[in-house]
Formats: structure tokens, sequence, C-alpha cells
């Protein structure tokens, strides 16, 4: 026993996941409902990091091809051979095959990125239920949030953190894991996965107006709460009107999602982190400042003895976007929360 309760009580540091090679996945046709989901999300973002000297302070953990057997986890076999057989082919077809899902795009090497996104997020798990971190960020693209079992959607070929969530329940045999969506659209992918579970429980804000915003589902609103098994474990706080700022986040997460969240006692705890919810971004039109994410990050640090794994979804305003994933990884290291506004 004395040695495993050091082995937990040595666990410190923060993990930083990213690989370049993500950044070659991109829109090669015109679209202007895909053309904001662009390499240099990633590359500004780890940019940012380097400058404030945040990338020396964390631990570098190496990217890796997730498996077809993790891909396999939450997706069908056909989703996965479809997105195979994109590797060969022209402009043209990539761009018939982009055309079956709503606001996806293929590039010949966007089905290696996606794996690497899976794996990268895996190899984040792996190193914080391990113990030689504490928690961590995996800069990662194309996102995950949006894709279901069997469909790309929403720039999002395979869903990272509902991959994470099931490998975690296979390899570590875990039993509650929260799921913390703060991505400015409705994570419809991943709720449809877990509506039945109650071995995930489920929080997505975002931007609804009415059901008049994208993805513009019934299912995004309030009273989805899960299914079967799994309901009450899904929880859909819709923003009807934008312009939200961080006095508005923070009380949904006092109010709304910490009370849960404690009652829940999760073992683990993943971030769907989207930073289209900042200020600035031309997606989700919300003020709230990149201070807004540091404070968020803290208040689920105490959850899960700490176990905290972030992952990338969206964010489309550059400097919006790569102050924001600061803040998030200096929290996560232990630096003092910033005042806010």
């Amino acid at each position: 026993i004395f040695c495993f309760v050091l082995s937990v009580a040595m666990a410190s540091g923060t993990a930083l996941v990213y690989d370049e090679e993500m950044t070659t996945h991109k829109l090669l046709w015109s679209d202007p409902v895909c053309d904001i989901e662009v390499p240099e999300r990633l590359s500004s973002s780890y940019e940012r990091l380097k400058y404030y000297g945040i990338v020396e302070r964390c631990v570098p953990v190496p990217a890796r091809e997730g498996s077809e057997e993790e891909i396999l986890l939450v997706h069908s076999p056909e989703h996965l051979e479809v997105a195979k057989s994109t590797q060969t082919m022209n402009e043209e077809e990539l761009k018939r095959v982009s055309g079956n899902y709503d606001a996806f795009f293929f590039h010949p090497n966007t089905y290696r990125c996606a794996r690497l996104a899976v794996g990268a997020t895996l190899e984040l798990l792996d190193a914080v239920m391990s113990g030689k971190v504490c928690n961590g960020m995996a800069l990662v693209r194309p996102p995950g949030h949006h894709s279901q079992r069997n469909a790309a959607n929403g720039f999002c070929l395979f869903n990272n953190v509902a991959i994470a969530a099931e490998y975690a329940k296979v390899k570590y045999h875990l039993q509650r894991i929260l799921i913390v969506d703060w991505d400015v659209h409705h994570g419809q992918g991943t709720q449809y996965i877990f509506a039945e579970d109650p071995s995930v429980l489920y929080f997505s804000w975002h931007r609804y107006e009415h059901q008049e915003f994208w993805p513009s589902l019934k299912e995004s609103d309030y009273d989805a709460v899960g299914l079967g098994k799994g309901k009450g474990f899904n929880i859909n706080l819709p923003w009807n009107k934008v312009g939200m700022g961080n006095s508005d986040y923070l009380a949904a997460f006092f109010h709304v999602l910490l009370p849960m969240a404690f009652e829940f006692d999760p073992e683990l705890v993943l971030v769907s982190s989207g930073y289209d919810s900042g200020i600035g971004d031309p997606e989700g039109q919300m003020n709230a400042t990149p201070e807004v994410f540091a404070h968020l990050t803290h208040f689920l640090m105490q959850l899960a003895n700490g176990k905290l794994c972030v992952i990338l979804e969206g964010g489309y305003h550059l400097k919006s976007l790569s102050e924001s994933v600061c803040m998030t990884v200096k929290t996560l290291l232990g630096d003092p929360v910033p005042h806010i506004t």
C-alpha cells in the first residue's frame, strides 16, 4: 500500500501533446462554411505557448496514430473505411465525398491527421492515468465532438474525446467519467454516443438561439437529458442570445455544472476544449475573455484528484484562441489564476 500511495503522490507535471503533422489537413477548394478551419489554429497556439515559455515547462508527450481498434470503440467499420479510402483520392473525388457530410472537408492527409488526433488524445490520457503527469493538454485537429458513430460532421472526423472515454473505461475500468464541452457549438456527436450511458456525465453549453444556430437540433435544448439508463447524465445549457461574458460562464459553472459534477464524483475529467466560446470569435460572438478559461480549468482541477485531460476542439479567432490555450495550460501547471473582470 505504501508504494502505491507514494506513486500516486508523486504524479506531478503537465503534459503537452502536439504534432506539427496535424497542420497538413487543409481545405483544397473554396468553401465559405469550412474556410475558418485552418492549420494556423494549431501552429499559432503552439507558437504562443513557446513565446510565453510554457512549452519548456510542460512534459512533452509524443503523439501516435490511433489504431483502427481504438477508433472502432465508438465509430462504425463503414465510417472508418470511408475515411481510409480518401487517402488516395484526387481533389474532385475528395470534394464529392466531403459533400456527403454537413460542414466537413477531406484532404489526402485528413485520415492520417485524424488518427494522430485520436492517438494524441489517448497518449495524454495514458500519461495522466499512469501517474506520469497530473494533467495535460492535447493540441489536435481535426477536432472531434460533432462526429457521430457513422458520420463526419462540423469539421470533425473521429470523436477524439468520446474515444478517450471509451478507452478509459476499457483499459482502466473507470465507472464515472465527466466530459465538459465548453466549445460554443453543441457536441451532438458526443451526446448521441453516450445518450444511454450512465458512466459518462456529459455537459455542454452552446450557442442555440432557439434552434436557429448550427447544428440547429431540437436535442441540443435543455430538455435533452439522456435516454434509458443514461437519463439525467446529459446536461445541455443552451444560450439563446450572443454576447455572454465571464460572469455568465462562471454562473453556469457554479450553479449548473459544479454541483452535479461534485455529486457525480468523476474518476477522470475530459474537456472538449473549444475556444470559439471566447471573445472575438466569429462563430460564437461571445464576450468571455481568455482569463475565464483559467478559472474554468482551475475549478475542474478540484475533481477526480486532479486527473484532467484538455483536448482542443474549435476556436477560429487566432489571437483569442492562442491566448486562451495559454491561460488553460498555465493553470494546469499550477500558476495562480489571473484576476477576472
